[in-house]
């Protein structure tokens, strides 16, 4: 038995980059779905490619091409339900192809704009292989990114979109992401650490149900600058950022040595430990819970969460990737999902 739909939406699953796990990962988590008590989903992928990919892995699975998301949860109990691809996808495990990447994004375009249309009660991403559809002339910095920019398109507005790494020891947010740490410095701003502490508090409360959030800081230098000692950042950065949220009524404390914030004690103080670039961030939640860990994405007009590895294109078709990751954004994403609507109702 599967959990029931968010009022009878099925989630939407983008199946990634063919040639890494993606497709293993969905088809996988489709023939466990009663073991793990997964919500209704559906995924945007060549219909093919899956079929040639479960005979690969020995997975004995039906796949039904639906015709619209809606016809995903009646479809699943029986089903992998399939919204084929207009771009095709071969399948060829390990063998990144450019020729592949039209579809890649297709599945990715179209899975959001579900979610955003309201057909679907959140997307749910298998990881990509941004080398590839570079290659292909795709000019956004990551999935990340992608996702912001089809979300802004959509609704008209700007778009913060705030990595949220979620596990089931620790839950961490990057304020700096994706760049050098040379440049982390200088990207860091008062306004930035203020503008993610409250997108990462309204999340909270809004698809978590916390309803106060406590946040820690860290601060950027070691021993969050030893009072100016060591760099001034904290001091004239991440210290004025604290007290601006305070002001907002947001419960936040810091800037806290990075050292000693992580150890279980500290762990019990606080919701989300909001970092000041990316490895001060993933470090500890991988170390934590690599198995286990989520990246959600906040800042978005709908739900979005990933399994937090890549695309693992060494054990595409093996049968040896580990689905824990991806179930748990499954979940995730469905109980999030669960408490937003119950929210909205409020």
């Amino acid at each position: 038995m599967t959990s029931p739909s968010v009022a009878g939406l099925p989630l939407a699953v983008s199946v990634g980059e063919p040639s890494g796990i993606g497709p293993d990962l969905v088809l996988t988590c489709h023939r466990d779905r009663a073991l793990f008590n997964l919500a209704p989903f559906f995924t945007v992928a060549d219909v093919d490619m899956l079929q040639s990919r479960a005979a690969r892995l020995g997975i004995d699975i039906s796949i039904a091409a639906i015709d619209r998301p809606e016809d995903a949860v009646a479809v699943f109990p029986s089903a992998l339900p399939v919204l084929p691809l207009e771009n095709r996808h071969e399948d060829a495990p390990g063998a990144t192809n450019p020729a592949n990447a039209a579809g890649t994004i297709e599945s990715i375009e179209r899975a959001t704009r579900y979610a955003l249309e309201g057909r679907a009660a959140a997307l749910v991403t298998a990881p990509i292989e941004k080398k590839a559809l570079y290659d292909a002339g795709f000019d956004h910095p990551g999935h990340t990114e992608f996702l912001a920019a089809l979300c802004q398109r959509h609704s008209g507005h700007s778009v913060q979109p705030v990595m949220l790494l979620t596990g089931p020891e620790l839950s961490s947010v990057p304020v700096t992401i994706h760049i050098p740490l040379c440049d982390v410095p200088k990207a860091l701003t008062t306004e930035l650490v203020v503008s993610t502490g409250r997108i990462v508090a309204r999340h909270l409360k809004r698809d978590f149900g916390i309803a106060q959030p406590r946040l820690a800081v860290a601060g950027l230098n070691p021993h969050a600058g030893e009072q100016g000692t060591m760099g001034r950042e904290d001091i004239e950065i991440v210290a004025p950022a604290i007290e601006r949220l305070r002001k907002d009524g947001i419960t936040v404390h810091g800037p806290l040595p990075a050292d000693t914030m992580f150890h279980a004690e500290a762990r019990r103080t606080y919701d989300v430990a909001l970092c000041m670039y990316h490895d001060q961030a993933l470090i500890p939640v991988k170390t934590l819970g690599f198995d286990e860990s989520v990246n959600v994405t906040l800042g978005l007009p709908i739900i979005r969460t990933s399994p937090d590895h890549g695309t693992a294109a060494a054990l595409a078709g093996t049968g040896q990737a580990r689905t824990a990751s991806f179930i748990a954004a499954l979940t995730l994403a469905s109980r999030m999902a669960a408490i937003r609507a119950g929210s909205a109702g409020a």
